[in-house]
């Protein structure tokens, strides 16, 4: 056994992992950071950007097919799958060649393979041993099935939905949460017939329900069929595709069934058990410093119960580099992350729905401003609408959107969700014209007493 010291050791290397790599090391820090696969994790590699690339060639692909709507004459001629997976694989490889630069310019230690927790201060990779005076664990998620659905062939998670040579048919999306309706959502554009089922009431379930409503007239008017409020029974497949039952004794013939209902803790096989880290269904258990009970030992990203975002996992990274140097930084409201889903139309929110603000203020004021009003969003063609929660008399606490292009709202939003600010202090804000930040200038100011372009 071969002993290597430094300031901090970090068990994983997505998003949560590099980013408390390159904040540790800019703050002076040595660091060890351990990766069994490629340095940028699943985020890269097996998530959010190669979902998002696809779904800007669905985007492409609309607008080529609606182009008459705008007098311009164009037609599909098709999805060329190929060429849609190198443009995919291109966006990553260069990413992944910038991150591979920026962890040299930073002079962090790379070390490939599994790691093992051995002790407090100890992982275990291919026999060598690294040790830090801190060590992180950041060893993310996995997708998860069902009890008794067995991923291959035609069953198959999004990891394989990335990669695939053809254009489905017929589909079955299992779970209508994010994953599921941004799958459903690229192959329905790519000219598929999809079908979503999701066993709670609506789609996007953790979002507002306004926003779900939304949403699912959008998938409506697209030709996507959804069934909620049904469980999934089986499924069972052969060599020309896949049968999926519903407990309501419906069934659905596909070429294919994407079950997208979750990702897990990443931990298993890891030694956190074994050192005494406190866990719970497979997440490690941190305090708001997101420190585990084993003194000396942080955890980051789709391990640590709450939203399994990369964002998420990526300023959490910074804040653990932070804590370690001692900066003493404020810690990270959960409700205060943005999140987008990246269908057509997109869903983008921040801070609470209208009933945990409820539950939480007991009295609560909210506005739904719609995109009807909105030029931008009229010249884009686009439907949907920004709905603002506030505590009565109080600050905005949520605020909800959907329509096309609404994922890029989120900055302001967060920032009048994070800066606790009052529809009056937004209202007198110049919002530029026309554009669609104007929906939520817009929607501040019939919250603050004075509309305009709204209807009484």
């Amino acid at each position: 056994m071969t002993d290597t010291s430094a300031d901090l050791v970090i068990l994983g290397g997505g998003s949560g992992g590099y980013a408390c790599a390159f904040r540790a090391a800019e703050l002076g820090l040595s660091v060890v950071l351990i990766e069994k696969d490629k340095l940028g994790g699943t985020c890269l590699h097996r998530g959010c950007i190669p979902t998002k690339a696809l779904l800007h060639a669905a985007e492409v692909a609309d607008s080529t097919r609606d182009a008459d709507q705008f007098g311009v004459r164009a037609a599909l001629e098709g999805i060329d799958i190929d060429g849609v997976n190198k443009y995919k694989d291109n966006i990553i490889s260069g990413l992944y060649k910038g991150l591979q630069g920026l962890a040299k310019a930073h002079k962090v230690t790379m070390v490939e393979g599994a790691g093992t927790l051995v002790d407090a201060n100890t992982v275990e990779v291919n026999g060598t041993r690294y040790t830090g005076k801190n060590v992180v664990l950041a060893t993310g998620s996995y997708s998860k099935s069902l009890p008794g659905l067995e991923l291959g062939g035609r069953i198959i998670a999004s990891e394989q939905a990335l990669n695939l040579d053809f254009i489905p048919n017929k589909v079955v999306v299992l779970g209508g949460g994010v994953i599921g309706v941004e799958f459903a959502s690229v192959w329905a554009s790519f000219g598929a017939e999809v079908t979503v089922v999701e066993a709670l009431p609506h789609l996007v379930p953790n979002e507002d329900e306004f926003a779900s409503k939304r949403l699912e007239r959008a998938f409506r008017k697209r030709g996507i069929k959804f069934k909620t409020g049904v469980k999934f029974t089986g499924a069972t497949q052969n060599d020309d595709g896949v049968s999926v039952s519903l407990e309501n004794g419906e069934t659905y013939d596909a070429d294919l069934l994407l079950v997208a209902v979750g990702r897990g803790p990443n931990t298993a096989g890891h030694g956190f058990e074994q050192v005494g880290v406190n866990m719970e269904r497979g997440f490690v258990r941190t305090d708001e410093r997101l420190r585990t009970n084993v003194p000396g030992v942080f955890a980051v990203g789709d391990i640590v119960p709450g939203l399994q975002l990369a964002h998420r996992g990526f300023q959490q990274g910074i804040f653990i580099a932070e804590e370690i140097a001692g900066l003493n930084p404020q810690p990270i409201d959960e409700a205060g992350i943005p999140r987008v889903t990246y269908c057509h139309p997109e869903v983008a929110s921040v801070g609470l729905t209208e009933a945990a603000a409820k539950e939480q203020y007991g009295s609560v004021e909210t506005f739904t401003y719609d995109l009807a009003g909105n030029g931008k969003s009229q010249i884009l063609k686009t439907q949907g609408a920004v709905k603002l929660v506030r505590a009565t008399d109080g600050p905005v606490v949520g605020l909800h959107m959907v329509g096309d292009r609404v994922g890029e709202l989120i900055g302001e939003a967060q920032l009048i969700y994070n800066w606790e600010a009052l529809p009056e202090d937004v209202a007198p804000l110049v919002h530029a014209h026309p554009t669609q930040t104007e929906a939520l200038g817009e929607a501040h100011l019939a919250l603050a007493g004075k509309p305009l372009h709204v209807h009484g």
